[in-house]
């Protein structure tokens, strides 16, 4: 565990971003193992299935994730101020709750997922295998659920390397899965999802039998174990608008998707293939706002304010040379990235691909460094300000998507994300100005 309220902050934040890194990198292999299996050994239709259910799969999977953010940002704070009890007592009650919001999900993506593909206009050559995809994720989300908690509780105390071995066993089970299930017993669409679930839920039982195990003290016992009111409503608080925070920009995500769905099958292929590649070139951005959170949040909670501040500077600083060197990367490597991706009949898709990939790395900078303002807003206990700019943020990409789409093509979408980007960057930047400003004057 790393006790970040000392030391020197960039190499604290490096050491906390580079774990995180390779673990978002981890999460997106999953669902592209499915697609790129799916894609070479089922067909374009079963690709572009992967990619559809992949957009409305992240609204729930989101959703949970962005509820256990907010967990961990308590935790950090309970941990940066030394308080173990409320730290044990805030992991009891976010478990308990968190599982049954989890079968509420469950149960509520099984009731709209019909109607939710025919919003989306999604053709029926990719509806029905979409389908059967879903159906076996939404079963799944007690187990994702407990892999976002249980390292999210590790991550809260600086200890960023523990799930990440883990995970990157289950991902070897999960390409393994999917070779037996999708190529060898011909399970297709089903044999994908299927493989999915069961690996997350080996990362998760590793994980918290690790916890159990190497720290004891993090574990919650029976003297934890008390319905403390005003505790779980300050935990409801933040988890709940951590995740709709997620929730809105993957609403925003679906509605995207519907305007793409809409231009045909070829289309659908194409922004899969690249948003596939887009979400390696994310995990950048979300790992520096993940470090940041959690170095903000131990700092907030010990009370270093000089150190909140200047680890915000230093952390847009490496979040913005990340932006500019994944620029780079995405303009110059799109094509043989996206043949990495593309199933073999995609060759009609690559032009388009292409173009909507290399527009959108023209605004990374932006993307990177609004993902350190998040960050940072969450660590200092802040939750409603990332809500209201992402609001804004995908409100606009949609707008711009749907009047662009029928003249432009997919590269509306790539041209109305970037702008998205640069609005909440600017807005959240005044924010931040006025916070350290507070926070100067109180030392």
């Amino acid at each position: 565990m790393n006790q970040l309220t000392q030391g020197n902050i960039s190499r604290q934040l490096i050491a906390l971003s580079v774990p995180l890194l390779a673990g978002n990198i981890l999460q997106q292999l999953y669902n592209t193992i499915d697609a790129v299996i799916v894609g070479r050994f089922v067909g374009d239709a079963a690709f572009a299935a992967v990619g559809v259910a992949g957009s409305v799969m992240n609204l729930f999977l989101f959703l949970i994730s962005g509820g256990c953010d907010g967990v961990g940002t308590l935790l950090s704070q309970f941990y940066g101020a030394e308080d173990g009890p409320s730290f044990r007592r805030d992991f009891y009650l976010s478990g308990l709750f968190g599982t049954g919001v989890c079968i509420l999900l469950t149960a509520l993506g099984l009731l709209v997922l019909s109607p939710l593909l025919a919003l989306l206009q999604t053709p029926d050559s990719v509806a029905a295998p979409a389908a059967d995809y879903l159906r076996i994720i939404f079963l799944g989300f007690p187990a994702a659920f407990a892999y976002h908690l249980v390292s999210g509780v590790l991550r809260a105390v600086g200890n960023t390397r523990a799930a990440l071995g883990f995970l990157a066993l289950s991902m070897g089970v999960n390409l393994a899965l999917d070779l037996a299930l999708v190529a060898g017993l011909s399970m297709g669409t089903e044999g994908a999802a299927l493989a999915t679930v069961l690996s997350q839920a080996l990362a998760a039982g590793l994980c918290a039998a690790y916890l159990r195990l190497r720290f004891p003290h993090l574990m919650f016992h029976r003297e934890d174990m008390v319905m403390d009111l005003p505790l779980l409503g300050r935990t409801a608080r933040f988890s709940f608008v951590t995740a709709l925070h997620m929730c809105n920009l993957y609403i925003g995500k679906l509605l995207v998707q519907g305007v793409v769905n809409s231009l045909g099958e070829e289309a659908i292929v194409a922004f899969t293939a690249a948003t596939r590649v887009e979400g390696f070139a994310n995990s950048f951005g979300d790992s520096g706002a993940a470090a940041v959170a959690v170095f903000t949040g131990q700092n907030t909670g010990a009370g270093k304010t000089r150190r909140v501040r200047e680890g915000f500077v230093r952390g847009e600083r490496l979040l913005a040379a990340f932006g500019l060197f994944i620029s780079l990367t995405m303009i110059l490597g799109a094509e043989p990235c996206l043949k990495l991706v593309l199933p073999a009949g995609g060759a009609s898709s690559l032009a388009s691909a292409m173009g909507y990939l290399r527009l959108v790395a023209c605004f990374y900078l932006f993307n990177f460094l609004g993902s350190g303002q998040a960050g940072y807003f969450r660590g200092r206990g802040l939750v409603n300000i990332p809500v209201i700019g992402a609001t804004g943020h995908i409100s606009l990409r949609v707008i711009l998507s749907f009047l662009l789409a029928p003249a432009m093509g997919l590269p509306a979408v790539a041209l109305a994300s970037g702008l998205g980007w640069v609005g909440v960057v600017t807005f959240w930047g005044i924010l931040v100005r006025r916070d350290q400003m507070r926070l100067s004057a109180a030392e």
